[in-house]
């Protein structure tokens, strides 16, 4: 499948602008600067197709700017959507863009990392160290330093808190507070994200419309590391409490002050090219706040995330909570890696997107 090129729709607006959600004078910081808030940009449509509004959350090192454009000067996922009778708020999270962050007030952030970088969003195929990688051909032009659209997008990387528990504790409390001022939506994030909108969606599920969960922070328990040929996968990193992050969720039966859940690590992959999957013992604990909420987990062919987000789906069916997994090269879009929404074939990918949500959670007649 290739991007379309019919016109796409015009794009009215009856109003566009930004506005500040959470956060508070914190005196103990020197020049008492605000700490806790959340950046957002909207665009509403003069005519709504739909009766929700579309939260676009962006992933690690990134801002707002990976939805409302590309590096090689196309729209983003905010326009398609807008063009199509959507209101969209696109966020920059808590310490990152326009979301300031004074003098370390919240935490430290990270350094830079242009390999990383070429390694996990732009050229992976260069690199192959996880066994999809090779798939990889959307990114447009060269992939390396130099080039136009690598240079465009590595000007907008921002640098992340250190602390991830502390970034899914801000960004849960910032997104309850856009939820609680703009009322019914629909949670459209990306990566990182991921581990954001869970504790969102429980402590608001009757404001979480739907998620579309596009490469969610993952896997659940332990994060992986890619390790290349023969052995692609270990497990790293600290154990996550809860399972799909650091921030409490509604298990039931409840968790304990103390308690941890009992989890279990598959004996073999359901397929050589996939992770060995953690997910809790039986019985499962339920997430019975998440349950009703429609839910949609996008995966790109050539991702490192096409190694481990059925983890992540799995994690939620075993929970009580049903979930869409789409793998986009199932669906004949192919060569895409994580950062899809910038890849030459975006709006292909928007479509799906789409698709599901009009399908899930129509609007009315």
């Amino acid at each position: 499948m290739t991007a379309s090129a019919e016109e796409p729709p015009s794009m009215i607006l009856a109003k566009t602008g930004y506005l500040y959600v959470g956060g508070k004078i914190d005196s103990t910081v020197p020049g008492s600067p605000m700490t806790g808030q959340m950046y957002v940009e909207y665009l509403i449509p003069k005519t709504l197709t739909h009766p929700y509004p579309l939260v676009m959350i962006h992933g690690g090192s990134q801002t707002g700017t990976n939805f409302t454009g590309t590096p090689d000067g196309r729209e983003g996922w905010a326009q398609y959507f807008v063009r199509r009778g959507h209101a969209v708020y696109v966020v920059d999270q808590v310490a990152r863009g326009r979301s300031a962050h004074f003098s370390q007030s919240q935490g430290k952030v990270a350094d830079g990392n242009l390999e990383r970088t070429e390694q996990r969003f732009i050229a992976p195929e260069r690199f192959n160290l996880w066994p999809q990688a090779k798939l990889h051909t959307q990114w447009p032009g060269t992939g390396k330093p130099g080039d136009a659209a690598f240079d465009e997008f590595y000007a907008t990387q921002f640098p992340s808190l250190v602390d991830f528990p502390a970034q899914q504790r801000l960004n849960r409390d910032a997104g309850i507070a856009l939820l609680d001022k703009i009322g019914p939506s629909v949670l459209l994030t990306h990566s990182q994200a991921g581990a954001f909108q869970w504790p969102i969606a429980d402590a608001r599920p009757n404001l979480v419309k739907a998620i579309i969960s596009v490469e969610p922070n993952g896997p659940p328990v332990f994060e992986t590391e890619f390790k290349g040929d023969p052995e692609w996968f270990a497990d790293m990193g600290k154990k996550k409490r809860f399972g799909l992050g650091e921030v409490p969720l509604t298990y039931d039966p409840p968790l304990k002050e103390d308690e941890e859940l009992a989890v279990v690590r598959q004996d073999k992959p359901d397929q050589p090219d996939l992770v060995n999957c953690w997910q809790q013992a039986e019985p499962a604990r339920k997430l019975k706040k998440l349950a009703g909420i429609p839910m949609l987990i996008l995966i790109a062919e050539a991702s490192y995330h096409a190694a481990y987000d059925h983890c992540t789906a799995n994690w939620l069916t075993q929970a009580g909570v049903r979930n869409t997994m789409i793998r986009l090269g199932d669906m004949g879009i192919h060569g895409n890696g994580h950062m899809m929404m910038l890849e030459k074939n975006s709006d292909d990918i928007a479509g799906v997107m789409r698709s599901w949500l009009l399908k899930t959670v129509p609007p009315p007649d």
